[in-house]
């Protein structure tokens, strides 16, 4: 791995501190039951910054005129090595990952309240891990009861979040890179699953279609917990039980991606069980498809962050007044959010080293303007439950189309399009795979 952007990352978070310390601790273990753990996950904020994937890692950045970058980090151990795998140490940790100084993690508290002395701010996500914050106060004290000695503790503490995350927002070329890995593989799993799906399967085992590409192509997991949801499954919107039989005649929605190096590849498609729509689920469908395309013309530098899902609104609405499921002028479906009933939720959302990654959608009260580097997702979706003046040919029919969009100079690049949307692409490929 090319450990320069990381540095870069750390550089700029130091010039933007301009004075203070900032602490930032990677993300504990967690035990699953009895003595086995999850699989470890590093800290997004720790990983952006160090490229570190160890457990038990704090990074600490001291800003002013001599800044240093400085990794706390477990020690060699050849006994525990032989159990759970090698670790890099202190002092290789400090020559691969480019930081200044490297010292054990078992260090750390002795060493704190010194690196914290005189330093005028502390840049810290305070209340995000109770057992941490108990650590940073310990060694806050401890500065605090050097007083008469002419020491004085930070008189301010900053959440380093909040400069991270303007970082965050606009991916760099590594970030990309990755991250278009991420949507190659998972569009494959993708293509995978609509060629593995057939009436009286499970959806679990189109899970593990899922799973199974993600795995051979060196994806190191999901980036979520991945969405199969059969029939009137698909209008549960984070179904995950995904323990139904598939029957024919139903669609089959799956929401997933995977993650590559800690970047997130989230897609969404719908597809007939039986290999072709039905008349109403293409209606619907299409439907869904029309909104996506008028909210990707949205993405484009400048264009605000609601523009996309006001672009997809709009086109539901209307959609759904043409179908019968609503009554009443476009405008008035709008203004009294009726179209609510069939879409509930916004059309995207920003992606990264979270699925639902980092950054504010607003700045003071206007909506964040898209730049260059950002990287949303566009998903519009329409879920039609049986009730009261709903159209029996539609009951039952959960549509969500989701893809990954790189906002460019000219506009946005979809990172997803080899996953096929277009409901002749779908039907093609599924009666190769019967074939």
């Amino acid at each position: 791995m090319d450990m320069h952007p990381f540095a870069h990352r750390r550089a700029r978070l130091l010039a933007t501190m301009q004075a203070g310390v900032a602490v930032v601790p990677t993300a504990p273990e967690r035990i699953r039951n009895r003595d086995a753990h999850y699989p470890y996950r590093f800290d997004s904020y720790f990983h952006y910054l160090t490229g570190f994937a160890e457990p038990e890692a704090v990074l600490v950045l001291v800003a002013g005129a001599e800044p240093r970058s400085i990794l706390f980090c477990r020690e060699r151990n050849e006994e525990m090595e032989i159990w759970n795998g090698r670790r890099h140490g202190p002092e290789r940790a400090r020559e691969v990952f480019g930081f200044d100084e490297a010292h054990p993690v078992s260090e750390l508290d002795a060493k704190l309240p010194d690196l914290l002395a005189n330093q005028p701010a502390l840049h810290y996500a305070l209340g995000h891990d109770a057992d941490f914050d108990a650590r940073i106060l310990a060694a806050l004290n401890q500065v605090r009861g050097r007083v008469r000695t002419g020491q004085r503790a930070p008189a301010v503490i900053h959440d380093v979040r909040a400069l991270v995350d303007a970082m965050r927002l606009v991916k760099d070329e590594h970030e990309v890179a990755l991250m278009r890995r991420a949507a190659a593989i998972s569009c494959a799993a993708h293509r995978r699953a609509m060629a593995a799906a057939a009436p009286q399967r499970m959806e679990y085992e189109i899970e593990a279609e899922l799973l199974h590409e993600f795995r051979r192509a060196g994806a190191q997991a999901p980036a979520y917990t991945p969405i199969v949801a059969g029939g009137a499954n698909a209008c549960i919107l984070h179904y995950v039980e995904n323990d139904a039989r598939l029957e024919a005649g139903d669609l089959l929605l799956i929401d997933a991606g995977c993650e590559v190096d800690g970047y997130a590849a989230d897609i969404t498609r719908t597809f007939p069980v039986s290999g072709r729509f039905s008349g109403p689920q293409r209606d619907v469908y299409e439907l869904v498809l029309a909104a996506q395309a008028a909210a990707i013309t949205e993405v484009r530098p400048g264009s605000p962050w609601d523009a996309p899902h006001n672009a997809a609104v709009r086109v539901l609405a209307q959609g759904m007044i043409d179908l019968g499921l609503l009554e009443g002028s476009v405008d008035a479906a709008i203004e009294y959010q009726a179209y609510r009933r069939f879409y509930m939720h916004r059309t995207g959302h920003w992606l990264g080293l979270d699925v639902h990654d980092a950054g504010d959608y607003k700045v003071a009260e206007a909506w964040r303007p898209l730049l260059p580097g950002m990287v949303l997702t566009v998903e519009p979706g329409c879920y039609i439950r049986p009730g009261e003046g709903v159209p029996e040919a539609f009951w039952n029919i959960g549509v969500r189309i989701e893809d990954d969009a790189l906002v460019t100079a000219q506009g946005c690049e979809i990172l997803t399009a080899a996953a096929p949307k277009q409901v002749a692409e779908i039907e093609a490929l599924m009666a190769a795979a019967r074939a």
